[in-house]
């Protein structure tokens, strides 16, 4: 009977051993999947597709489709039409949210490319989610300004560099100043910008437009305002992971 019962314990603590293992197998597997969400906000007239480099590696890298929010704003036609006011705000906003609600993490991560990164930023604000923003990196942006729209109120007049726009100290551009927007934040600028640098002055106030307040750091690249994007896919991913 003695021999029967051990036998019968024998196999009960092997058999709970077994699911313990394999529960913990299943654990680790899911804490491996588990990445935050990834928003792409492509620039000014851009399009999803500007960001298949980055795409490609970050599926590479072990990421899932419905992990990666590429939205999709603004005209595709009229650069000087596009603002971070009403229509072009939408999408953006969406995506996040999107993001925030389904990321397994509960955290999000953000890329935004040239005016990408200033609306990506005030929608970030505007939902109130910084806290749930683990990374941002904002890559050729214009965070203070482009002088090729002038200094507000005596500014360009297109929507692009009015009060919503980029121009130098714009009331959309101060709404942005000093705000924390994510844990860790990135900025990646080029001295070769032909957009942000397109007057010949990359500068604001002592810093380049493209740094962004209180960030972690800055990277520097030769390969100007769309190289910029295009080329640096492998250090973005380095930076949110």
């Amino acid at each position: 009977m003695k021999s029967t019962n051990l036998k019968s314990t024998n196999s009960f603590l092997k058999l709970t051993l077994t699911v313990l293992l394999l529960a913990l197998a299943s654990v680790t597997a899911y804490a491996e999947e588990c990445k935050d969400a990834v928003v792409l906000v492509h620039g000014n007239t851009g399009k999803p597709s500007d960001w298949n480099n980055t795409y490609d590696k970050l599926i590479t890298a072990g990421y899932y489709e419905d992990q990666i929010f590429r939205p999709d704003w603004g005209s595709k036609y009229c650069p000087s039409c596009n603002n971070h006011y009403g229509s072009e705000e939408y999408p953006v906003r969406d995506a996040i949210e999107a993001a925030v609600n389904t990321s397994c993490t509960g955290k999000i991560d953000i890329i935004g490319h040239s005016m990408g990164v200033t609306l990506a930023a005030q929608q970030i604000l505007k939902l109130d989610v910084a806290h749930k923003v683990d990374t941002f990196v904002g890559i050729a942006g214009a965070w203070k300004g482009l002088w090729s729209c002038g200094m507000y109120p005596f500014n360009v007049w297109s929507s692009t560099c009015g009060s919503s726009g980029l121009s130098i100290s714009s009331p959309l551009l101060d709404s942005l100043e000093n705000q924390k927007i994510a844990d860790k934040v990135y900025s990646m600028k080029s001295y070769m910008d032909e957009i942000v640098c397109g007057t010949g002055v990359c500068l604001v106030n002592g810093r380049h437009s493209s740094q962004i307040d209180g960030e972690n750091d800055s990277f520097t690249y030769a390969y100007g305002h769309f190289g910029l994007q295009l080329f640096t896919s492998s250090k973005q991913i380095e930076l949110i992971n």
